[in-house]
């Protein structure tokens, strides 16, 4: 982490399960940690242990509080919905973000679990979620201005908390996407749908130079798709999963 803050990135942030986040929250924020992004799927104690087959609520929401305490901060929580397993819970995390300050963003599901079982029905969309929250609490956009980040922003309208809404499925961004990712195996994709990887790793270890690096990652950015085709007909989920992926 010291490595990476000492190459003076604009944003160093972490995203993370949280499970083992607290007792190390302090040093992460000393060596340049500058926020974080926190997983949590369910705010019910059964149910968090059935959707993440293992570790325990108060573990997570332990690791916010320490992150919080750490500077770690703004805090996002990042909440994947499935229907029929934790749709039931959109309001239940409103009212979080709103009594806890911090951001709750929610995920659309994505064809990228490890099970291979995805289905577009279980995909609860930010419209629905959207909606959800607005007849209880209206919510205002964030005029962010021009940007490539993939969160649509809303605020409460009484001013109490903020909430991001990633529709990647319904609603892909894939014209203003800007994103590459390097994976924990040492490759570059340019997009989480596509399995065109490049092994930076490979090159680093034969000696490549910086130019070579450079080169690689513009060839990434250029081969990036004009969209990932999860709504077309020939659509093909990626081979790796999200947890094979890393990064």
């Amino acid at each position: 982490m010291a490595g990476l803050a000492a190459l003076g990135l604009d944003d160093l942030s972490l995203t993370t399960n949280g499970m083992l986040l607290g007792p190390v929250a302090d040093q992460l924020a000393a060596a340049g940690l500058r926020r974080v992004n926190i997983s949590c799927d369910s705010l019910r104690t059964d149910r968090f242990g059935s959707i993440r087959r293992r570790g325990e609520l108060a573990t997570v929401l332990a690791a916010m509080d320490a992150a919080e305490a750490a500077g770690l901060a703004p805090l996002k929580v990042n909440v994947v919905l499935l229907r029929g397993y934790n749709d039931d819970e959109i309001l239940d995390f409103a009212r979080f973000a709103r009594e806890s300050g911090r951001i709750v963003r929610f995920i659309e599901f994505m064809p990228l679990d490890a099970q291979g079982r995805w289905e577009r029905e279980q995909v609860v969309t930010g419209d629905e979620v959207y909606r959800t929250i607005s007849m209880a609490w209206p919510l205002d956009p964030v005029d962010d201005g021009p940007t490539a980040a993939p969160a649509e922003r809303f605020r409460f309208r009484d001013g109490i908390g903020e909430i991001g809404l990633i529709s990647s499925v319904s609603q892909p961004f894939c014209g203003t996407c800007n994103r590459l990712r390097l994976t924990a195996d040492g490759s570059v994709r340019n997009c989480l749908f596509s399995d065109d990887e490049r092994s930076v790793r490979a090159l680093l270890r034969r000696g490549g130079t910086d130019a070579e690096l450079a080169m690689a990652l513009r060839q990434a950015v250029w081969g990036k798709w004009p969209g990932h085709g999860i709504n077309e007909p020939g659509f093909l989920r990626p081979t790796r999963s999200m947890s094979m992926i890393g990064g």
